[in-house]
């Protein structure tokens, strides 16, 4: 079988500036029935592994270091040998949660991560977080927003690193350029796509909302 995207729900807390919330992350697996890349490791570095099964796990990539992304990730990459991969510009954030250990790898804007025959293309979307990164995939119409984009519009920027300018600009030159039927699978909650959030973000972008 070709490439395809597999989908699993852990559930746990997200901290930040004194608080902790209980929330539920969505843990997007690409590849094929031999090799794929996880993206995001939170909560349960268990179920993660026994979602990947059998494969070789060629990469953990995260889309920002918030702890309820990269909590389980070394414990993750220590179970199975795969790199964590990180845009460098979220270091501070990863330290919060991670002061011992680095990620194994960079992220950097138009990077393609390789997989199964398929590419991720890397768009470094800041706002959320400083190192933000979506992964567009055009073999599969899909790109993998993060934080940076939510049914229903952009991610919060009320806490410690993030700037509401930054991720609007970032949505505007990076996600509303991506042809309006991407499927956009989000960190959090449904999927939706371009053409859904269109109107909505025009109109945030505008300043008319």
């Amino acid at each position: 079988m070709g490439a395809r995207i597999e989908h699993l729900v852990t559930s746990g807390t997200f901290s930040l500036d004194g608080g902790t919330w209980e929330v539920d992350n969505n843990v997007w697996i690409v590849g094929d029935d031999t090799e794929v890349v996880v993206i995001d490791a939170p909560h349960d570095a268990d179920a993660i592994a026994e979602a990947v099964g059998e494969r070789v796990l060629k990469a953990i990539v995260c889309t920002h270091a918030h702890d309820d992304h990269v909590r389980e990730a070394p414990k993750l990459s220590a179970r199975t040998g795969a790199p964590i991969l990180l845009h460098p510009d979220d270091l501070p954030v990863w330290q919060l949660t991670h002061p011992g250990r680095k990620p194994d790898g960079e992220l950097a804007d138009g990077q393609a991560v390789e997989i199964a025959g398929i590419e991720l293309q890397v768009l470094h979307t800041p706002g959320h977080a400083p190192g933000a990164v979506c992964l567009y995939a055009p073999a599969l119409g899909v790109v993998f927003t993060g934080d940076t984009l939510f049914s229903g519009g952009p991610g919060a920027t009320g806490r410690s690193f993030s700037d509401h300018p930054t991720i609007v600009d970032s949505i505007r030159r990076r996600l509303l350029t991506l042809p309006l039927d991407t499927l956009v699978h989000t960190g959090h909650g449904p999927s939706t796509t371009i053409a859904a959030e269109a109107p909505g973000l025009d109109q945030e972008l505008s300043g008319e909302s």
